[in-house]
């Protein structure tokens, strides 16, 4: 009984490898290039909200010729997007790359560089809302600003600052 089950189980081993056959196969050559990474490296901060960092990265990866938006007749196409947290308006050439953009979030998480600076200079003063700006243009650069309104009891202020914590 024991030299029945060794063999059933190196028969059962053995067959399955020999009936394997090998086809090799010549693969077409792929080309894999980020066209809107100019954009990301620009737009997006490590300390930025991920609700933000989510959108930015769906305008970099919008395939425009895979949509049903594209034709060939058009030289610039603009394409909004749109979250709960915000939007982004995305104007496109007839390639695919982000020429500029204009977004705005509203009470995303503020980074850790403009609570501080809130803070030393507003100590008692809490967040009630806040909106993020980005204008990206591909030739121009990135501006990056925060509108917060602070609240201290019934008193409220309005404060503009950069994306490094700087008041405007």
């Amino acid at each position: 009984m024991r030299k029945l089950i060794l063999t059933l189980l190196a028969f059962g081993m053995i067959v399955p490898m020999i009936a394997q056959i090998i086809k090799e196969e010549t693969l077409s050559e792929v080309t894999v290039m980020a066209v809107n990474y100019k954009y990301l490296d620009n737009v997006q901060s490590e300390s930025a909200a991920v609700p933000v960092k989510m959108l930015e990265k769906k305008v970099a990866t919008y395939d425009l010729k895979g949509s049903e938006l594209y034709q060939d007749d058009y030289d610039l196409y603009q394409v909004s997007f749109y979250i709960p947290e915000g939007k982004i308006v995305a104007a496109y050439d007839k390639d695919g790359k982000i020429i500029r953009t204009i977004e705005k979030f509203e009470n995303v998480r503020l980074p850790k560089t403009i609570m501080m600076a809130l803070t030393e200079r507003f100590p008692n003063w809490k967040v009630a809302k806040d909106v993020y700006r980005v204008s990206y243009h591909n030739k121009k650069g990135t501006d990056k600003k925060y509108k917060i309104i602070l609240e201290n009891g019934d008193k409220r202020i309005r404060v503009k600052t950069d994306a490094a914590g700087n008041f405007l």
